[in-house]
């Protein structure tokens, strides 16, 4: 999206409350940005949102319009306080050449994920967002695992989760929809699943109510509708759209930065480029929010660091025997619990010290037990 294509604020109306008739309330200005904003207005610097980050360069809306700033000033040693799509910022006023961001609003909310990087490095998506929508497609067969990946991310971001399930129109039955809508609620417990169909409008209309207050983040795989969904949701054509390939429903990527773009319902959207891979940062707690079961479950185990595998009095084996808890949903509850330990580990020695005695010690039991097997058999 080029910034003459953003739109642009709405004129303040004369009744409004102050924060409400400020030029950037549609893009989600309230009170407390003002007050956040305070010290730096002293200083003669405008508030904006940055609408996209490129290569050191960001569009920013301000009460003046879009403008063009670079981010040279705020360039951290910490990755996690880079300039982002959907941050508040201080901006150098009309006059300078060229233009500055000079500083960040602290952020309320911000969607991390970690890096390819085998340093211990997390990449913001979107910054100050309140819906975090997980787009998947129904042309292809569902992943919940990875489904369940984009949750806990979602979860510690401090956004509230969204399913949509795009492409509905490509189910060929009412029932079939039905299921496919259980299987992810049961994947997804405390969050809104929702069918859409871009095509037949299915579903859009509650979408757009869902996100017309606060900022949503629009998430997902390449080919799974994201550009097609934000069109819908904005009413024009304004990110292009690919065919995604029959064979597997994945598709080139459409969009290629984070864009944010006012809705006319109310609210803003932050599109992004479609995420191949959606690894964890530091995000225990969201793990825990996407498996509460099992953590409910672990309350009850006789050992407090139970680690569900083979202890005795484990509630949560006991669940998978009755068929109270799928065995898919354990499996995947270690494996996203495990890589997030060896992410924080890298930067917590204590942990990393932690993890190493657990190796040690589950090792020696599996030797033991081996030589145990041994003296049996002879």
């Amino acid at each position: 999206m080029s910034s003459s294509a953003s739109p642009q604020p709405s004129s303040p109306s004369s009744s409004a409350s102050p924060s409400s008739s400020h030029a950037l309330a549609p893009y989600g200005w309230d009170e407390n940005w003002e007050a956040d904003f305070t010290p730096y207005a002293a200083q003669g610097l405008l508030p904006g949102r940055v609408l996209r980050v490129d290569r050191g360069q960001c569009d920013v809306i301000t009460p003046v319009g879009t403008v063009r700033a670079d981010t040279e000033f705020v360039v951290p040693r910490d990755p996690m306080k880079v300039v982002c799509t959907g941050d508040w910022v201080a901006v150098d006023p009309e006059g300078g050449d060229p233009r500055y961001v000079r500083t960040l609003l602290p952020r309320r909310t911000a969607f991390v994920r970690s890096t390819s990087s085998k340093r211990s490095e997390g990449q913001i998506l979107a910054a100050n967002v309140d819906h975090a929508i997980i787009a998947v497609s129904l042309a292809v067969e569902l992943d919940l695992g990875r489904i369940e990946r984009f949750l806990a991310l979602a979860w510690e971001s401090g956004a509230q989760p969204l399913v949509v399930l795009t492409k509905a129109d490509l189910v060929p039955d009412a029932t079939g929809l039905s299921y496919l809508v259980e299987d992810v609620e049961t994947t997804a417990p405390g969050v809104q699943v929702l069918p859409v169909s871009a095509t037949t409008g299915e579903g859009v209309d509650i979408l757009c109510a869902v996100v017309s207050g606060g900022t949503s983040v629009l998430l997902g795989q390449s080919g799974a509708g994201k550009s097609t969904l934000a069109n819908a949701l904005v009413g024009e054509d304004v990110m292009h759209v690919n065919a995604a390939r029959d064979v597997d429903g994945k598709g080139r990527h459409t969009t290629t930065t984070r864009n944010l773009l006012v809705l006319p319902a109310g609210g803003v959207l932050i599109d992004t480029p479609g995420l191949r891979g959606v690894g964890l940062f530091d995000a225990g707690n969201g793990v825990g929010q996407v498996f509460s079961e099992i953590e409910e479950l672990a309350a009850d185990c006789r050992f407090h660091d139970c680690a569900h595998t083979a202890e005795p009095g484990c509630a949560v084996l006991a669940a998978v025997e009755d068929g109270t808890l799928p065995d898919r949903r354990l499996d995947s509850y270690r494996k996203l619990i495990r890589e997030n330990q060896r992410i924080v580990a890298k930067t917590d020695a204590k942990l990393r010290a932690d993890m190493r005695r657990m190796w040690k010690l589950r090792g020696a039991e599996g030797k033991a037990a081996m030589e145990a097997k041994r003296g049996r058999i002879r």
